[in-house]
């Protein structure tokens, strides 16, 4: 496991992140389905803000099968990502641009994490990133098979330290909060 100290970022690295349980509040066994069920965990507009400064791209990734599911529609999706990204900007910060998989875990051939799909198509839009050189910092074993499946370099964002059931699949680096990492990131570059 890296240490978050020799963390160097470069003019090059691009941040890829999970939403839900590292920059919002996860609903346990339900879904943010409206602005108003959508609340930041604490200091994540400030992450952004140190996280602006350091990064190439900032980009988000996240599953949302409560579309596939016909819990939610894209508007709502949509509506949910355009005030997050307001208030993010409001404190100084920036996300390149959201991707999100509205299918189904079932459904073959998924874009959803793991899957590298939904970072395969960042690169598209922005040529410029270079996986090998990214990092994904997320709060699901999905999210660190993801990293992997990418060429990015794992970050586990979890209050509590658990064990990822899948020992292939262990973080490069684990961090209790999003500020905490970016508060890290700061420090050692």
């Amino acid at each position: 496991m890296q240490h978050l100290r020799d963390l160097k970022i470069d003019s090059n690295t691009a941040l890829f992140l999970d939403r839900d349980g590292v920059i919002n509040k996860r609903l346990p066994g339900d879904y943010v389905k409206s602005w108003e069920a959508f609340h930041f965990l604490p200091g994540v507009p400030e992450a952004f803000r140190i996280f602006h400064r350091y990064f190439l791209r900032i980009i988000i990734v996240t599953n949302q099968q409560g579309i596939g599911k016909g819990l939610m529609t894209e508007t709502a999706l949509q509506n949910i990502h355009h005030n997050m990204q307001d208030v993010i900007m409001q404190n100084g910060g920036r996300v390149d641009r959201i991707y999100h998989c509205p299918d189904l875990a079932s459904t073959p051939g998924s874009c959803r994490k793991p899957s590298p799909a939904m970072a395969l198509q960042a690169q598209r839009d922005f040529p410029e990133i270079v996986l090998p050189n990214a990092i994904m910092a997320g709060d699901t074993e999905s999210d660190i098979a993801f990293a992997r499946n990418s060429s990015m370099m794992a970050v586990l964002v979890s209050p509590q330290t658990f064990e990822l059931k899948n020992k292939g699949m262990q973080p490069d680096i684990v961090v209790k909060d999003l500020l905490y990492f970016a508060l890290k990131i700061q420090e050692a570059n």
